[in-house]
């Protein structure tokens, strides 16, 4: 067995990475969703933003396991240890970023077909 001991009775770590893990889970909805409605204005466009934001997020998704596994370790070796890093932040801000591109195409392309 580990000799972990219990660090934190609050869990806080564990509820990070959940509310993360949600996060990156409704992202990839939203992506999808832009990857959908864009094609009804742009196809290729919308396939361009869409697969690699999708990328990012699986990629965010793997790092705040990570980050867990880190912050874990760094809180039961040092319960005063603070663990460094803005990667996962990072992507889910591009992402965020490309399904506002990909919304901004979808809707001025509606607007253009209506005019």
């Amino acid at each position: 067995m580990s000799d972990l001991r219990v660090f934190d009775a609050g869990l806080q770590p564990e509820r990070t990475l959940l509310a993360w893990r949600r996060t990156c889970l409704v992202l990839a909805l939203g992506v999808a969703a832009s990857i959908r409605f864009g094609a009804v204005g742009d196809p290729l466009l919308a396939i361009l933003l869409g697969l690699p934001a999708l990328a990012l997020v699986v990629a965010a998704y793997a790092l705040t396991s990570v980050r867990y596994r880190t912050a874990t370790r760094a809180l039961v070796n040092d319960p005063h240890a603070a663990v460094a890093g803005g990667k996962a932040i990072t992507m889910v801000a591009v992402v965020a970023f490309v399904i506002a591109v990909v919304a901004l195409v979808f809707v001025v392309n509606r607007s253009a077909v209506f005019a």
